[in-house]
C-alpha cells in the first residue's frame, strides 16, 4: 500500500495560494454594500425591508452565477473561469464608483457584484482536485477561508468612506486588490492534470437525482447561507438595535466575521480527524443555542460574544460539509460546488430578508433570530438522520480507506447504492 504524503507534500501550494487570494479578494468584493448600507442610506433612505434588499442582491446575483461558474469550471478548467470572473467583477466596481444616480442603479450594481460571489465554484475545485481525500478538508477549509475577505470590508469600506467623504470610491479604490490578484493568480494558479472529464450534461441530471445532493445543498444554505447572509446584514443590526455609529458597527461586524473566516479551515481540519458528519452534529447545535440567546437582545458584549460563537460555528461548519462533499462527489467537483454553493447562496440571501422583514413587521429582531436558531436545529435533526445511512455505505468506505470511495465510483455507481 502506496505511503500517504503529508499534507503539505501533497498538492500544489501556489494553486492553493492562489485559489485563497482569489476567493478572498472575490469575498470582499461581494459583500462590499453590506457594510457600506448604513453609509449609503444617508444619500438613498430606505425602510428595513429596502436595506435587507440592498444587502440581499449581490448574494442572490453570486447564488445563481456559482451553477454557471461550476458548470464552467468542469468544461474550460477552474483557473480561466476564475480569470473570467475577475475579469468581468471589475465592471460593478467601476459602476458602482462612477455612474450610481438612484437606488434602482445601485441595485443593478449589488446584483452583478455576484460575479465576484460565484468565485466559490472555481476556487474550490480548482484546490481541491490537487490534493487526495484524505487531505480534502484541509485543502477546501483553506481555500474557502478566502472568506475572510470580509473582513477587509467591514473593517475599511466604511472607514475609506468617511476618510474621503464619498461611499462610492470604495468601489473604485477595490478595483487595485482585485486587479492585482488577477495578475499574481495568472503566473502561479495551474489546473490539476487529474482534473476530470468535462461530464455530459444529462449526467448533470443524475447528480441532482441523488438525494445526497440535495441533502448537501441544505446543509449548506444552512452554513455558508448564515454566514455570508448575517455578514452582510450585522452592521445594519448593530446599527438599528444597539444604536452604534457605522463605522463601530462594521467593526463590530468585523469581529463576528473574522470568528467564521478562521474557522472554517479549522472545520475541514478537525472533519478530516473525526468525520465531517460528526463535526456538523456538533456545530449546528451549536450555532441553534447562540441565535436562540441572541433573540433575547442581551446587552452589546454579551451578545457581540455569542454572534462571535455562533458565526464560529456556521464558519466551522462550512469546511465541515465540503469536507464531505469530495468525498462523495469527487468526479462532480466542479458541478458540485457550483450547485451546493448556490444553495449556500440562497440560503444567504433569505436571511438578510427574513430579519428585515420580521423588524419591519414587529418593531423586533427576536422572531428572525429565533426563526434562525430554528433552522439550525432542523440541520442539526437531518444530519443526525443522514449519516446513519451513509456510515452504512459510502462515508464507511471512505472513513476505512478500503476500496474506492463513493467519490471515485461515478454516477451510476452512487446511484445504485442510494
Amino acid at each position: 500500500m502506496m505511503e500517504r504524503k503529508s499534507f503539505w507534500q501533497s498538492g500544489d501550494k501556489k494553486t492553493l495560494l492562489s485559489a485563497f487570494l482569489y476567493f478572498d479578494v472575490s469575498f470582499m468584493i461581494w459583500v462590499l454594500i453590506g457594510p457600506l448600507a448604513v453609509v449609503i442610506a444617508a444619500d438613498y433612505p430606505m425602510d428595513p425591508v429596502q436595506k435587507a434588499n440592498l444587502v440581499a442582491l449581490p448574494i442572490l446575483g453570486g447564488s445563481v452565477l456559482r451553477l454557471v461558474f461550476g458548470f464552467l469550471s468542469d468544461y474550460i478548467g477552474p483557473k480561466l473561469t476564475a480569470q473570467i470572473g475577475m475579469v468581468i467583477s471589475i465592471v460593478p466596481l467601476v459602476m458602482g464608483w462612477q455612474f450610481v444616480n438612484s437606488l434602482e442603479q445601485l441595485y443593478i450594481v449589488a446584483l452583478l457584484l455576484g460575479f465576484a460571489g460565484a468565485s466559490f465554484a472555481a476556487a474550490l475545485p480548482l484546490a481541491g482536485q490537487w490534493y487526495p481525500k484524505e487531505h480534502q478538508g484541509l485543502a477546501m477549509g483553506i481555500a474557502g477561508a478566502g472568506n475572510s475577505g470580509t473582513v477587509f470590508s467591514t473593517l475599511f469600506a466604511n472607514r475609506l468612506a468617511m476618510h474621503y467623504g464619498s461611499w462610492e470610491i470604495v468601489f473604485g479604490l477595490a478595483i487595485i486588490p482585485i486587479v492585482t490578484v488577477l495578475i499574481l493568480f495568472t503566473l502561479f494558479a495551474r489546473n490539476s492534470p487529474s482534473r476530470p472529464e468535462p461530464r455530459k450534461p444529462a449526467e448533470y441530471a443524475l447528480v441532482m437525482k441523488q438525494g445526497d445532493a440535495w441533502v448537501f445543498c441544505a446543509l449548506y444554505a444552512v452554513t455558508f447561507g448564515g454566514f455570508v447572509g448575517l455578514s452582510n446584514y450585522l452592521t445594519i443590526f448593530f446599527n438599528s438595535q444597539y444604536g452604534l455609529a457605522p463605522i463601530r458597527a462594521a467593526d463590530f461586524t468585523t469581529l463576528c466575521v473574522i470568528g467564521g473566516s478562521l474557522f472554517r479551515p479549522i472545520g475541514g481540519y478537525l472533519s478530516d480527524r473525526i468525520g465531517g458528519a460528526r463535526m456538523l452534529t456538533i456545530l449546528y447545535g451549536g450555532a441553534a443555542l447562540m441565535l436562540a440567546c441572541v433573540a433575547f437582545m442581551p446587552p452589546l458584549p454579551v451578545v457581540l460574544a455569542l454572534l462571535f460563537v455562533g458565526m464560529m460555528c456556521l464558519g466551522a461548519g462550512n469546511g465541515s460539509v465540503f469536507q464531505l462533499v469530495p468525498l462523495r462527489f469527487g468526479r462532480e467537483l466542479g458541478l458540485m460546488t457550483g450547485i451546493v454553493g448556490a444553495a449556500g447562496g440562497l440560503g444567504g440571501y433569505a436571511l438578510p430578508l427574513v430579519l428585515g422583514q420580521l423588524y419591519k413587521s414587529v418593531g423586533s429582531y427576536a422572531p428572525g433570530f429565533l426563526c434562525l436558531s430554528a433552522v439550525a436545529a432542523g440541520a442539526m435533526g437531518l444530519i443526525i438522520v443522514k449519516q446513519i445511512g451513509w456510515r452504512k455505505g459510502w462515508l464507511s468506505r471512505s472513513d476505512s480507506g478500503n476500496g474506492a470511495p463513493a467519490a471515485a465510483s461515478g454516477v451510476s455507481t452512487a446511484s445504485a447504492k442510494l
